[in-house]
């Protein structure tokens, strides 16, 4: 934790007790850049803590699982049946012909497991 002095203006490394630079860095998958301290002798660093948790729930939010509606067919007789939509095919990288396993967990659930992976 950064402590500063009284009547200091400036912060101070916890690790050598030289001063820190203030710096706003981009953090990958964030759009919104943080507040970093760090010491240009011992490389110490730190985020300012309250943006480094917008970045965090930033990145969080882009890694939601997709979710897609799709129509249940009707086949033939009492068969159903579901197509994927091209964007879950691409991110699974599912061909033609892979078995797939199928389970029911509970009556609103159905997980599908690809052999192989």
């Amino acid at each position: 934790m950064l402590k500063i002095n009284k009547g200091d203006t400036k912060m101070k490394c916890p690790e050598c007790n030289k001063g820190l630079k203030k710096i706003k860095i981009k953090i990958q998958d964030a759009n919104t850049p943080v507040t970093s301290f760090q010491c240009g002798s011992c490389g110490y660093f730190e985020f300012e803590e309250k943006e480094i948790g917008k970045a965090i729930e930033e990145i969080k939010l882009k890694e939601m699982p997709l979710k897609i509606k799709q129509k249940i067919i009707k086949l033939s007789q009492d068969r159903l049946g579901m197509y994927f939509n091209r964007d879950v095919v691409r991110s699974l990288d599912l061909k033609s012909g892979e078995d797939i396993f199928v389970s029911i967990p509970d009556k609103n659930h159905i997980v599908l497991k690809i052999d192989n992976r």
